[in-house]
């Protein structure tokens, strides 16, 4: 469109100009008013009309969604055609890294965020590389306190860090559980792996509570067992890694073990046979966990590195690094029952 010309507000001819029809406006001359312009100096011209913008496309949802879909379901394929064909890759330990993401901790979140609706603090306190071994505590008759800590870590983690527990032998004797818990990054409960996989500067997790924590009756709720021999803490100096305390709360309440059938226990190879309110009264109902509220606090890490080698041989020293550490994670535990509001809420 060439630029209109500037009209000198005194000239009659911008009445001429008009368009048919359109009411006539006051002058304004004296005033600057709107109905003329007046011509200054090196004023620039002005167009008669701005040019109209030009529209903008705007998404549709629909075919947002459409092709977020078709990407998963892509990405879907893909996953299961390197399951087929084995083009995926396992650690020596059996450490499935893209079945844990993409498959067994989406099948764990939910009951993460939606069931036990888990609260994470002081999770920065892992380190963001380099090795480390999470000590925590052991509770609620069937091992998901471990699970959800893995959880926390793989998503709560800044870098983003996957925990690798160490387990008892009874996991990796029983059909279905010892290949997804290997999947899943878990290992034996020896000084050697651990001391492995915290040299490859892996994130291990112990609870060296084990099945003394974990089949505790509820009246014990909370009070630590003993934390072993100290084995713990000479993988970490070993190692030279820090040791990173843990808290949870709210795992004892899962299900309240008011029993503990010895006898069957016995016969079936098994550390106890929980007898809790629900179970085995409900028959497979009752093995449904109660839905409490949970709370992982990671605490301080406690450094190794600057002791010697020979540090790891020290029995004085691992029982004060022991204490240290079962005294630190009570003291926390304590502080987050006064701070709890309920069980469930």
């Amino acid at each position: 469109m060439a630029d209109a010309k500037v009209i000198p507000f005194d000239d009659d001819r911008s009445r001429a100009r008009r368009r048919p029809g359109r009411p006539e406006e006051p002058s304004g001359a004296g005033t600057g008013g709107p109905a003329a312009v007046r011509a200054l100096p090196g004023a620039r011209e002005v167009p008669d009309e701005a040019p109209a913008p030009e529209p903008v496309a705007e998404s549709d949802p629909e075919e947002t969604g459409r092709a977020g879909w078709e990407r998963k379901l892509a990405g879907g394929l893909a996953f299961l055609r390197r399951r087929v064909t084995g083009e995926y890759e396992v650690d020596e330990f059996g450490y499935d890294a893209e079945l844990t993401d993409q498959v067994l901790m989406s099948l764990l979140r939910p009951l993460y965020e939606k069931y036990f609706r888990v609260e994470v603090k002081g999770v920065e306190n892992i380190p963001e590389k380099g090795g480390a071994l999470i000590v925590a505590n052991h509770s609620g008759t069937l091992p998901l306190d471990g699970l959800m800590m893995q959880v926390a870590v793989h998503d709560h983690h800044p870098a983003g860090r996957h925990l690798r527990l160490l387990a008892a032998d009874l996991v990796f004797v029983l059909p279905v559980v010892n290949e997804l818990a290997r999947k899943a990054g878990h290992t034996l409960a020896c000084a050697e792996d651990a001391e492995r996989l915290l040299k490859a500067g892996e994130v291990v997790g112990v609870m060296p509570e084990g099945f003394k924590g974990i089949g505790k009756p509820f009246s014990e709720r909370y009070k630590l067992q003993r934390f072993g021999r100290g084995g713990f803490v000479s993988t970490a100096l070993r190692a030279g890694v820090p040791i990173v305390p843990c808290s949870i709360v709210g795992a004892e309440e899962i299900y309240p073990m008011i029993g503990n059938a010895k006898t069957l226990a016995r016969l079936l190879g098994l550390p106890y046979v929980p007898v809790t309110p629900t179970f085995p009264w409900l028959g497979p109902l009752g093995m449904l966990p109660l839905p409490t509220k949970w709370t992982i606090e990671f605490g301080e890490p406690i450094p190794t590195d600057g002791y010697p080698p020979e540090a790891a041989e020290d029995p004085m020293l691992m029982f004060n690094l022991t204490d240290q550490v079962r005294e630190q994670i009570q003291h926390t535990l304590y502080k987050l029952l006064v701070q709890r509001r309920s069980v469930f809420f």
